[in-house]
C-alpha cells in the first residue's frame, strides 16, 4: 500500500526467490552463531512507513530481521511493525525492473527515517548489492560485487561474497 492505495506488484523470478530464501538461513545461520534470538522472515512482515506527512505506506521487505520476541508479539494481530513500534534490525529488497526506482529511492528514504539500521539493495540485473548502513536518519552505502566480501555491520560473523548473493547459494 502507497499513500492508501493498493499497489499491484508481480511475483520475483526464480532467482529472485533464491536470493530470498539463501539470506534467510544466511541470516537464521549468523544470529544463531552470534547467539542472537533474531528471525529473518521472506516477505511476512509489514513494515509501516512515512510518505510526505502521512502514514498511509506499508511496504513488505523481501527479508526482514527481527527480535524474535517482537515477531512472536505479532501472533494475534496483523503483522505489521507500526510507526511506534521498534524499527526492523535489517531489511532486503531485491530489485526486479518494476521495483528498481522504489527499492534504490523511494524505499531508502523511507527506512531511513524509520531508523532501520542495515538496508541491503540486492540487484542481480546490475550484479551488485548496495549495503546501506544508518547515520543520522541517512544511508552511508558501500557496494558489493563479485568475490567482494560483504561487511555486514548487523551480522558481524556473515562471511559472504556478492557473487554467492546473487546466485541464491554457497
Amino acid at each position: 500500500m502507497v499513500d492508501g492505495a493498493l499497489i499491484p506488484i508481480s511475483l520475483g523470478t526464480g532467482q529472485h526467490d533464491a536470493i530470498i530464501r539463501f539470506l534467510v538461513r544466511q541470516f537464521e545461520q549468523a544470529s544463531a552463531q552470534a547467539g542472537r534470538d533474531w528471525v529473518a522472515l521472506p516477505g511476512l512482515v509489514g513494515v509501516r512507513s512515512p510518505r510526505g506527512r502521512r502514514w498511509e505506506t506499508s511496504r513488505i521487505p523481501d527479508v526482514t530481521v527481527l527480535p524474535l520476541a517482537q515477531w512472536e508479539s505479532m501472533a494475534d494481530r496483523e503483522a505489521v511493525i507500526d510507526f511506534n513500534e521498534p524499527p526492523p534490525l535489517a531489511v532486503v529488497e531485491v530489485v526486479s525492473p518494476s521495483t528498481k526506482t522504489d527499492d534504490y529511492r523511494s524505499k531508502r528514504a523511507e527506512y531511513g527515517l524509520l531508523e532501520i539500521s542495515e538496508y541491503w539493495i540486492v540487484d542481480p540485473v546490475a550484479e551488485q548489492i548496495t549495503l546501506c548502513e544508518l547515520a543520522h536518519q541517512l544511508y552511508d552505502s558501500a557496494e558489493f560485487s563479485g568475490d567482494r566480501q560483504i561487511q555486514s555491520p548487523t551480522f558481524t560473523t556473515l562471511w559472504l561474497r556478492a557473487a554467492q548473493v546473487l546466485a541464491g547459494k554457497l
